[in-house]
């Protein structure tokens, strides 16, 4: 049986009318799915993001919107320098391409400094140890002032005139004077007094002898 004998048996047009269905249906589902995707992901569509460093958080909401992305509050932190609310910094940065609804995560500026907890450093650490400590959190140091005790030795911190203790929470921008020994003792430190031990009189002492007036020759 020859091929045109074995396809002149098949029902041809029902067959091909069957096959040609079917690869117009793959077609269609495939260019389907392309173009749909591209129309989802906004294929080809970038759009740049503006630089909102330095404005108000209400600017930067507005200009945001305008470019079709979305804002979010991701940090805050502090800068004397600038208004409060601001923004700080983003993400992605200005000039990075997205895509719309993309959200840019800032940074806004906080209306009042944080504050800090002191570390464990009062009468237990020494001068070096507590400079390393403070700078390590922000805080800014004052020259030291020096008070009757071991040397180099932290007795106190000082912020803004008042007193300050382990624990006490201080704004970062408050400078701290650290009280350190100079090393002498003062008179008003408390000194420890031994009392004297008295014990039973020893054997090799010698007795006392009473020694009276010789007698008068008469």
């Amino acid at each position: 049986m020859n091929a045109k004998k074995f396809f002149g048996k098949l029902p041809g047009g029902y067959l091909l009318g069957h096959l040609t269905a079917m690869v117009v249906v793959v077609i269609l589902l495939f260019l389907g799915v392309k173009y749909g995707l591209e129309v989802f992901t906004h294929h080809g569509e970038n759009i740049v993001v503006p630089n909102l460093k330095g404005l108000s958080y209400n600017v930067a909401y507005r200009t945001v919107t305008d470019y079709g992305l979305t804002i979010m509050v991701s940090d805050s932190g502090y800068n004397k320098s600038l208004a409060p609310d601001c923004i700080l910094a983003q993400t992605p940065g200005s000039g990075a391409k997205v895509k719309e609804g993309h959200v840019v995560y800032v940074t806004v500026n906080s209306p009042s400094s944080p504050t800090f907890a002191i570390p464990d450093i009062v009468d237990n650490s020494s001068k070096r140890e507590a400079e390393a400590k403070l700078l390590a959190m922000g805080f800014r140091l004052l020259p030291a002032q020096t008070v009757t005790g071991e040397k180099d030795w932290v007795y106190g911190i000082v912020c803004r005139g008042r007193r300050v203790s382990n624990g006490d929470r201080i704004p970062i921008d408050h400078p701290l004077t650290l009280l350190v020994g100079n090393g002498s003792i003062g008179e008003m430190d408390e000194v420890e007094y031994v009392e004297p031990v008295y014990g039973p009189p020893s054997e090799d002492v010698d007795e006392f002898v009473e020694v009276t007036e010789p007698p008068v020759d008469e």
